[in-house]
């Protein structure tokens, strides 16, 4: 059998009852399935399996045995299957002569330079990209030299939540939803310690402070 060319970028997906295999473009990764062949000896070995799965024994452990033989080592069938997939998906793909890489012809192929993309980008391709990304950084730019903040207040106090009932409300000393004192105490109203937030009695002489 004459040697198969094109194989370091397949993914085999054959199983006992046929053969299949998946070719990828080794630039932009796209994938190309070959039609499905099915496996004359997968059928036979498949009938063998039900057999032996219905008689059980020694002859289901043989049958199981042959098949997981026949799955592992592909054989001249398997190559011949590989073969006629490689001839079927072939033509969609080109192989540059200067990097060795299979590619789509499609996508990934510069047919004015005979070579892939990578190797000679399509002038138009990158020029179309240079003026979108340039005309990215031109809009940002424009962007920047607009005053964005016309009519807002910068000072302003900053909108607070209710640690009570999880509202927003507007800076002030209560809560405009429930009420609740907004102002976190600082200090002990009958000894003028100061007090943390979240003190519910004045550390130093015990008076309760009011939330």
């Amino acid at each position: 059998m004459a040697r198969i060319e094109f194989t370091d970028n397949y993914e085999d997906l054959s199983t006992d009852l046929g053969y299949q295999f998946k070719f990828f473009c080794e630039s932009c990764g796209n994938g190309y399935m070959s039609s499905w062949q099915a496996s004359t000896s997968g059928m036979a070995s498949s009938v063998v399996r039900a057999a032996g799965n219905i008689f059980g024994g020694l002859f289901g452990r043989a049958a199981s045995g042959a098949w997981e033989v026949q799955r592992a080592v592909g054989g001249p069938e398997h190559d011949r299957a590989l073969e006629s997939a490689v001839n079927e998906i072939r033509p969609l793909f080109l192989q540059c002569k200067r990097c060795g890489q299979w590619v789509c012809q499609q996508i990934c192929w510069n047919q004015a330079k005979a070579l892939c993309k990578s190797c000679a980008p399509i002038l138009q391709r990158e020029l179309a990209a240079a003026q979108a990304e340039i005309a990215v950084e031109q809009a940002r730019e424009k962007l920047r030299q607009r005053d964005l903040t016309e009519g807002v207040d910068v000072g302003a106090e900053a909108v607070v939540l209710c640690p009570s009932c999880g509202a927003e409300t507007k800076p002030g000393k209560f809560c405009s939803e429930c009420g609740t004192k907004l102002a976190p105490k600082t200090e002990c109203p009958r000894c003028g310690n100061k007090v943390a937030a979240d003190d519910k009695f004045c550390p130093e002489c015990g008076k309760k402070l009011e939330p």
